[in-house]
């Protein structure tokens, strides 16, 4: 039976942020950017030290807060807040916030200029879904900009950099119930609470990209089996593990080692 396997896109495989700071850049100006982190930093972090650490804290932080609702069943998730976050990260104030985004949803076909957040990653996960005859479809909470739909957009977006004929779905919902309805084998994202979702309403394996220290992961994701990596290339290597796994049913067993708790596997 063909793997079926669902893929976010911004953070997952596509380099929001970086596309946003471009945009910022041609706004503000690399200066102004460049006080804006000065002026919000720390001390250490000025002199280069723990800035990874407080992004993953406050990752951990976020993902603990939904934790709970997360579990309850009857509960919806929060609307995807992706876009949002990633300009916060630039440090602009809000008013230069609002600017940056009014700027965004004006560029032409904005989400086809993304670049991948690991060259030539898109084209592997094209390689494995050939191969392996998986069945691959990308969601994405992409706010609308100017140009074609966003649904196209990233359709674009993928053909472009290897994925013929990709299956997108825009999502306004809970992924989890989703991935329920496709039946979905497993699932890669970045944020915590879309992983959390995934775990608790559907029975596909969930893999998170972690951006951060792995140690920073939220408990409430390591007790429901999802599995953190910091690279997307990782997440691949552990779907083609469990791609592997499913032809030998006597190595269940270790589908939950790779997919557990444990990340030895």
């Amino acid at each position: 039976m063909s793997l079926r396997v669902g893929f976010d896109l911004d953070g997952t495989v596509a380099d929001m942020s970086s596309a946003l700071r471009r945009e910022a850049v041609k706004l503000f100006g690399e200066e102004v950017l460049r006080k804006a982190a000065n002026k919000t930093k720390r001390p250490q972090e000025i002199k280069g030290q723990g800035t990874a650490k407080t992004t993953a804290s406050k990752a951990a932080a976020t993902a603990n807060a939904v934790a709970n609702k997360a579990q309850d069943k009857s509960a919806e998730p929060e609307d995807d807040a992706r876009t949002n976050l990633a300009i916060e990260e630039l440090h602009l104030t809000g008013r230069q916030q609002a600017q940056l985004w009014d700027h965004v949803k004006g560029v032409e076909n904005f989400w086809t200029t993304l670049p991948e957040l690991e060259p030539g990653i898109i084209a592997r996960i094209a390689k494995a879904a050939h191969e392996r005859r998986w069945e691959v479809i990308f969601l994405t909470t992409r706010p609308a900009t100017a140009g074609d739909l966003v649904q196209l957009q990233s359709q674009q977006w993928l053909s472009a950099h290897g994925f013929q004929y990709p299956s997108v779905f825009v999502v306004q919902r809970s992924r989890g119930r989703i991935a329920d309805a496709l039946q979905l084998d497993a699932f890669v994202d970045d944020r915590p609470e879309n992983c959390l979702d995934i775990a608790v309403e559907s029975t596909a394996k969930v893999i998170l990209i972690w951006h951060g220290d792995l140690k920073e992961v939220p408990a409430g994701a390591k007790r429901i089996g999802v599995r953190a990596v910091n690279r997307i290339s990782e997440a691949m290597q552990l779907l083609e593990r469990l791609d592997d796994i499913r032809s030998q049913p006597s190595l269940m067993r270790t589908i939950k080692r790779a997919f557990g708790g444990s990340q030895d596997a």
